[in-house]
């Protein structure tokens, strides 16, 4: 059964106006417009005009699926967000859930990492940009991790606190605190340093795909003992 962060993403409950139908392929357009745009600009910078422009459609078009710049450009980072990010479920759960992490890492040290962290800061200013952030992205997300770590919890016998959201958290925490902090690159290292703690804390074992980024053990170069003993 597929989550909320798996489904595609909905528009409006409702119709807005009056008007000609909604057209998905122009929806698509809009979301690959915002996204052309927001390589090169701040969600602060650009308009509903700008998109429009940018995209080929009036602003009338856009407001028939959105309220506002700040739903377009949400709707917009998880269309590229999401499949980057899967949750694969074709491997056991905790396997599952350190890709899942590696990706999201990886994800939000480029672009991905930089509109989310804007989001979230436009949303300080404006309680309901987070709001809507949570309610089309957060949750969705949150259930998808509920579901594998409680799949985990009862394959690997991990010690999970009686909160599962903590442990959600202590996954989590150190991720959005390095993108919007800056604390610390988010880089492969701490992906697989920050993942394989987590692991050796709940007594399970780091799965290989930790282990893959390990350079190789130096062979200690052999004595002059042994190099004549192999003559």
């Amino acid at each position: 059964m597929k989550t909320k962060a798996q489904l595609p993403v909905p528009g409006p409950a409702a119709e807005r106006g009056v008007g000609r139908p909604r057209s998905e392929e122009t929806r698509t357009q809009i979301l690959a417009a915002t996204v052309r745009l927001l390589h090169t600009s701040t969600i602060q910078s650009i308009s509903i005009e700008a998109i429009a422009r940018e995209a080929g459609v009036g602003k009338a078009t856009i407001y028939r699926w959105w309220d506002s710049k700040a739903l377009v450009v949400i709707d917009a980072f998880m269309e590229h967000h999401i499949v980057k990010t899967p949750m694969p479920h074709n491997l056991p759960p905790g396997e599952a859930i350190a890709v899942h992490l590696m990706a999201l890492i990886r994800e939000y040290a480029g672009w991905s990492g930089r509109i989310v962290a804007q989001i979230i800061a436009e949303g300080q200013a404006d309680p309901a940009v987070l709001r809507e952030f949570r309610e089309r992205f957060h949750y969705g997300r949150r259930a998808l991790v509920r579901e594998m770590l409680e799949a985990w919890r009862s394959t690997a016998r991990i010690p999970v606190p009686p909160n599962i959201e903590t442990l959600s958290e202590l996954l989590y925490a150190p991720v959005y605190m390095r993108l919007m902090v800056g604390n610390g690159p988010l880089d492969d290292h701490f992906a697989r340093e920050h993942i394989s703690y987590i692991y050796t804390l709940l007594g399970v074992e780091v799965p290989d795909v930790l282990k893959a980024g390990e350079p190789p053990k130096k062979q200690k170069a052999p004595t002059r003992k042994t190099a004549v003993a192999a003559r």
